[in-house]
């Protein structure tokens, strides 16, 4: 379809054209040209009614744009309220844990060590907004959600390393992880058999926390929220995940 240039200068054309014929029309013109007259009048005629007809179905398509416009800047809102509102951790789906005891007369980090090759290391799950704000005020003090969660995903990041070389065959280890396997076997108790679990020896080796009053104090919170529990024997305080 030509531009609204090349429209415009035909319509300029034609209407030169006609001006002429009509400067002309004092004259005695002849019949043929009277009629070519009228005949580019009714050309212009129907020209400018399909023009008109264009110029409606522009403007509904221009009414339909502007709907689609405003939708789509409805859902670009939305798309921005998430984005400025999204969580820094996500709670993840819980996958069903089996209760799988052993028997007596195996040992208990046996039986650990067959649930991860035939499973999966289980995590803390991280806490939402509406836990962290049910957590009496007491109990939170400063430590902000953030923070809170940072102390899970450390956690995490102790007990995947743990159970890591719990797994390992003894060969494939070195000195100092032969020494780490040996202690985790020895901190099993007929109370952690079968679980997960990390004491405060586990989070000096594998991360950079500190280990200190304001930690308790988060494993307080944790303990609130029902993400860990407590089992204590031998003076060893063994942090349970839930």
């Amino acid at each position: 379809m030509a531009d609204l240039e090349e429209i415009y200068q035909h319509f300029q054309n034609k209407l030169s054209s006609l001006q002429c014929m009509l400067d002309l029309s004092a004259a005695d013109l002849p019949q043929q040209k009277i009629k070519k007259l009228g005949q580019e009048v009714l050309g212009l005629g129907r020209m400018l009614e399909e023009f008109e007809k264009c110029v409606d179905q522009q403007k509904e398509q221009l009414l339909q744009l502007k709907e689609l416009e405003k939708l789509f800047q409805n859902y670009l809102e939305s798309v921005q309220h998430m984005k400025d509102n999204f969580p820094a951790h996500i709670p993840k789906r819980k996958s069903p844990v089996k209760d799988n005891k052993p028997a007596d007369n195996q040992p208990a980090w046996a039986e650990k060590t067959k649930k991860i090759n035939r499973n999966f290391v289980k995590e803390v799950d991280y806490i939402t907004t509406q836990e962290y704000e049910s957590i009496p005020h007491y109990m939170k003090g400063r430590v902000s959600y953030e923070q809170l969660n940072a102390v899970v995903e450390g956690i995490n990041t102790a007990v995947a390393a743990k159970y890591k070389i719990l797994c390992q065959p003894l060969k494939a280890l070195n000195n100092h992880s032969r020494k780490l396997q040996q202690r985790f076997k020895d901190q099993e108790t007929k109370d952690t058999r079968g679980q997960f679990f990390v004491v405060e020896e586990d989070m000096h080796e594998f991360t950079q926390m500190k280990v200190d009053k304001r930690f308790q104090g988060i494993l307080n919170m944790l303990r609130q929220c029902q993400r860990l529990r407590e089992v204590r024997g031998g003076g060893l305080v063994r942090y349970m995940l839930m």
